[in-house]
């Protein structure tokens, strides 16, 4: 099939691309621009698309008027620890899909599967009286297991196709050296696999860093409280905050940008590594 690579057909092209690029960027630009504005003048007429005078009441009133730090602190650990557990127990559980052949092999990956199909807001109601009932409703390690369960399935269907591409013959050879399977599977497997366990580990932090339903469910207090819920708690009745929200969500941003700039390199070659079976 020959393409057309015409001066014309090139400037089409870039023009699409350029303004799909203004519309997903322009929402970033807009909460970034209106984080600097000052509260009065956020919706001011004429409205501005650039800031006259920049300040950082926005920011300053986050920290003196509401417990974002501790919002911070808190995202931070529960997504850290459960984006962790996530996935060394979906690391030990596709290595047994891919490498074993059971019965009811083909029912669990059809249940892994199944799972991602119902949406989560269906169990809230049952989840909570379970959580109530083991006392950890408003506790940041009972959200933490939430998470380490309901990013499990995926990330196991995720991990099973990186452990198929890799030959079985390299952990045969480190069992015929003297290692277990196990010491064979975290020596031998586990580093050839780090850009898949790179990717997966992103994965699941990040939908923990940004889930909503569950930390606003299970969270109380503010002492306990993540972000996401931090920043429905601007929006109330009558009014809603758009300075201090905008300011909160610029602040949220960075923590998985500096993650996504230090493990890009690990997230491509963990994708397409996983994309294709051999």
């Amino acid at each position: 099939m020959i393409r057309d690579y015409s001066t014309g057909g090139k400037i089409a092209r870039f023009a699409g691309l350029g303004l799909c690029l203004i519309i997903t960027l322009f929402p970033l630009y807009w909460i970034l621009v209106t984080s600097f504005k000052e509260p009065g003048t956020i919706f001011a007429y004429p409205l501005r698309y650039w800031p006259s005078d920049w300040s950082l009441a926005n920011y300053q009133g986050l920290f003196d008027q509401s417990n974002f730090a501790v919002f911070l602190v808190n995202s931070l650990i529960v997504s850290t620890v459960a984006a962790f557990f996530a996935t060394v127990i979906s690391l030990l559980a596709a290595y047994v899909l891919a490498r074993f052949e059971f019965v009811s092999k083909g029912a669990v990956m059809g249940a892994f599967l199944v799972t991602q199909m119902i949406p989560g807001f269906i169990a809230l109601g049952s989840l909570y009286i379970l959580m109530t009932r083991l006392y950890l409703v408003d506790n940041r390690w009972g959200l933490v297991l939430v998470y380490v369960a309901v990013s499990i399935p995926l990330c196991t269907v995720m991990l099973r196709g990186f452990f198929e591409n890799v030959p079985a013959s390299l952990e045969e050879a480190a069992m015929v050296d003297g290692c277990s399977r196990l010491s064979a599977l975290f020596r031998v497997l586990v580093p050839v696999m780090t850009p898949g366990l790179a990717a997966s580990y992103i994965f699941n932090f990040v939908n923990c860093w940004n889930e909503l339903f569950l930390s606003v469910t299970l969270m109380n207090s503010d002492s306990n409280k993540t972000i996401p819920a931090a920043l429905n708690g601007f929006i109330s009745s009558y009014n809603i905050d758009w300075g201090s929200m905008s300011a909160a969500a610029v602040l949220s941003i960075i923590p998985t940008m500096i993650l996504f700039a230090f493990a890009s390199r690990y997230i491509v070659e963990g994708l397409t590594a996983g994309a294709v079976k051999e």
